[in-house]
């Protein structure tokens, strides 16, 4: 009984200490976007090539990859200026079509938000957020991005690749955790804390150990995450939505046959989703899953993931609050056991250097070295 109560005590703190740390405030509930694609009931009913078109919602990444690779580029064209939308985020497509559909959706909301920003008709605050809207927009189609997934609804969805990706030999997926959306991909404040900055930081390491390796890495922020720290970052509600939508996307790359699987380093809430991710995911799929900031996985142990990956865990650093964060999962309430502890099983990734929540892919610490070691497969120089 008197487990039981201390157990109940440190539910009832999870979300107390996560919510008065570091200055965050207590979030509102957020609606995950689930499902297929905008734009899939128009893709459905269009018959302009006589048969019809694999199904968003049911067809798997590599039904999607078998029916694109029959299709003559002309035919490819065509569907993503028909339907960009649908074209730019349907795993197994080829990932230089993606590119270009979400260069034409990207366009296509640019201009939307002009128009809405020079509309008069429209109260002032929302011609103002729309005048927002088109210069994100702007900046994501700057030459050179390669956006590979864009879903305008909700707070916005998106993924991107740095380097070439069909070249590449050894890759990589960032899955970031709280208070990322379209507007704070890429933003400059607490930039390793941002998919962007962690896979362009990523992807330096890696190819400053190994120049002659082919390398690449996509910031994948395709899931509704938690605003703040409150319900929502202390349940896996939003995580559960998430990782159906990560485990589409990698089996997306894997349609495709990459040269070598990525690894997947999964930050803070991202840890929550790659763990309910990882369960079912092969070797062929994902060679490693890394957390990092974790404030635990939802499962008990590394081998309860059931994963062919290898699963690590990197070290916190003192000045990182997640540490304060109780370890268990009771009612709903947090995420379960710690993935640094010896009990759990994770292979451990040392991260001197680092200090703080989101410093763990910041040049010159250890944490990233040894992140870029991960990546590129040399297992050994992880100590």
């Amino acid at each position: 009984m008197r487990r039981f109560k201390r157990t109940l005590v440190a539910a009832a703190l999870t979300t107390t200490v996560m919510a008065g740390t570091a200055g965050w405030a207590v979030g509102g509930e957020q609606t995950a976007v689930t499902g297929p694609p905008a734009g899939a009931a128009a893709w459905r009913a269009d018959h302009f090539l006589h048969r019809p078109l694999p199904d968003p919602a049911t067809a798997t990444p590599r039904e999607v990859a078998r029916f694109f690779a029959v299709l003559d580029d002309t035919r490819r064209h065509d569907l993503a200026a028909r339907h960009p939308l649908v074209v730019g985020n349907l795993d197994g497509t080829p990932i230089p079509l993606r590119y270009e559909a979400n260069r034409l959706a990207l366009t296509a909301e640019r201009e939307r938000e002009r128009a809405r920003a020079a509309d008069r008709l429209l109260p002032a605050h929302e011609r103002e957020r729309a005048g927002e809207l088109a210069g994100r927009y702007e900046r994501l189609l700057a030459p050179g991005r390669q956006i590979l997934a864009f879903d305008p609804r909700g707070r916005g969805q998106l993924a991107e690749v740095y380097g070439d990706w069909a070249a590449a030999r050894r890759t990589a997926v960032v899955v970031p955790g709280s208070d990322i959306d379209l507007a704070s991909f890429d933003r400059t404040k607490d930039r390793f804390g941002t998919p962007a900055g962690m896979a362009r930081s990523l992807l330096a390491e890696m190819t400053r150990q190994a120049p002659d390796t082919p390398a690449a890495v996509i910031a994948w922020a395709g899931y509704t995450t938690p605003v703040g720290v409150g319900l929502d970052a202390a349940t896996g509600r939003l995580a559960e939505a998430g990782a159906a939508r990560l485990d589409r996307f990698l089996a997306g790359l894997s349609a495709l046959a990459p040269a070598a699987p990525p690894a997947v380093f999964c930050h803070s809430y991202g840890s929550v989703v790659c763990g309910l991710a990882a369960r079912g995911l092969d070797g062929a799929e994902v060679a490693d899953v890394v957390a990092l900031g974790s404030p635990g996985m939802r499962a008990d142990s590394a081998s309860a993931l059931h994963t062919g990956a290898r699963v690590w865990a990197t070290r916190r650093n003192a000045a990182d609050w997640i540490g304060r964060v109780p370890h268990l999962r009771l009612f709903g309430l947090g995420h379960g056991a710690d993935p640094t502890s010896p009990d759990f099983g994770a292979r451990l990734v040392p991260s001197d250097g680092a200090h703080g929540h989101s410093d763990y892919f910041a040049p010159g610490t250890g944490s990233l070295r040894h992140f870029a070691e991960i990546a590129l497969g040399t297992y050994a120089a992880v100590s």
